[in-house]
């Protein structure tokens, strides 16, 4: 597999982690050198090592996988998405501390939900014998560099705005976006 193909890879794989750091970025009034770090250090990390869980994972699970994974990123960004929403309601002082996306199972199911795609593009490069290493180091790169970038290209958007509350309302109506735009891409979701 060539360079060329999995940076185009990792770039479609890292889009789901951009809107999302995007949406962060926007919610958080200041974004600082830990946040980022934090956020972007965990959509990198999740998205390489859910790359080769897939890539070992094999033929054996791909049809219990393919089948369930796009409802549980769905599930993930609907429960984030609705707490962002309930929060925006919630006083400013308890939602600031409650909402970080950069702490705790925020960040740990945003980490996970933006990752799902790639547990499949891991199970894909196993059946195509690929090495999994030069994949999933790239994906990783590809995803924190994309997650700096959205974090703080949302903080400026924030700030530009100056939409406070309703800048979470419609952050976690996005994430809610998202989570439908995963079940349609994946054929989970259709329109009657």
């Amino acid at each position: 597999m060539s360079l060329i193909t999995i940076l185009g890879l990792a770039v479609a794989l890292a889009l789901d982690a951009f809107a999302v750091s995007i949406v962060s970025g926007i919610s958080l009034k200041t974004v600082n050198f830990r946040q980022t770090f934090r956020l972007s250090w965990h959509f990198g990390l999740f998205q390489a090592l859910m790359t080769v869980i897939g890539w070992g994972v094999g033929l054996s699970f791909r049809a219990f996988i393919e089948n369930y994974a796009p409802w549980i990123a769905f599930c993930l960004l609907v429960l984030v998405g609705g707490n962002m929403i309930r929060a925006a309601f919630q006083s400013s002082d308890t939602a600031e501390e409650k909402n970080d996306p950069t702490r705790g199972k925020t960040m740990v199911f945003l980490s996970v939900a933006t990752s799902i795609d790639a547990l499949t593009v891991g199970l894909s490069l196993s059946l195509l014998r690929v090495s999994i290493i030069l994949p999933a180091t790239v994906i990783g790169i590809v995803a924190l560099v994309f997650t700096v970038v959205g974090l703080h290209l949302g903080q400026r958007m924030g700030v530009l705005l100056k939409v406070g509350k309703y800048a979470e309302v419609a952050g976690g109506v996005v994430l809610v976006g998202i989570g439908l735009d995963v079940l349609h891409r994946h054929g989970a979701l259709t329109i009657f």
